[in-house]
């Protein structure tokens, strides 16, 4: 199922379930404007082929004391396929590191840190992330204040594009 072929009702659906994950099936089928049997089949086929990948609660760091968020951009000695793939597996071990994404350009990966301090990241960072092997070196940006995070798909950009078409 591509998107593309998402009809309006489970774009509709998708954009519901991304607002609120915990609504049941019965006011989920009402705002979609469906009875509730055929919106659990189609939630379910959304869930089996990878449109909903989860469901999760957004939890506030700050919150539970990880007071700390940092950006590392870490560029690589070798970018051979077998040593991206290492260094991925790397930061998928490594707890404090909640976002991992590779990079065309001047910076391998950028990743998305949290810590409860700045002393418990500098440990981290000074004996995990530079000490990996591989790593040529590591620029970090702490974060001052967040203006948006918005984890959710665009919707009205989706539903634009499909109506073009």
């Amino acid at each position: 199922m591509s998107a593309a072929r998402l009809d309006d009702i489970d774009r509709k659906i998708l954009a519901e379930l991304q607002a609120d994950g915990r609504m049941t099936n019965v006011e989920l089928a009402r705002r979609v404007g469906i009875s509730a049997p055929p919106c659990l089949r189609r939630v379910r086929a959304l869930e089996e082929s990878g449109f909903i990948r989860g469901y999760h609660a957004d939890v506030d760091p700050r919150e539970l004391g990880l007071e700390v968020q940092v950006f590392a951009m870490v560029r690589l000695k070798s970018q051979s396929e077998r040593d991206l793939s290492a260094f991925e597996g790397q930061a998928r071990s490594w707890p404090l590191v909640r976002e991992c994404h590779m990079l065309n350009g001047e910076i391998d990966f950028i990743l998305k840190c949290v810590s409860p301090d700045l002393p418990t990241f500098q440990r981290f960072l000074t004996e995990s992330l530079t000490a990996a092997d591989n790593v040529a070196s590591v620029k970090t940006s702490l974060v001052i204040r967040c203006a948006k995070d918005e984890p959710a798909i665009p919707f009205e950009i989706v539903d634009a594009r499909v109506n073009e078409g």
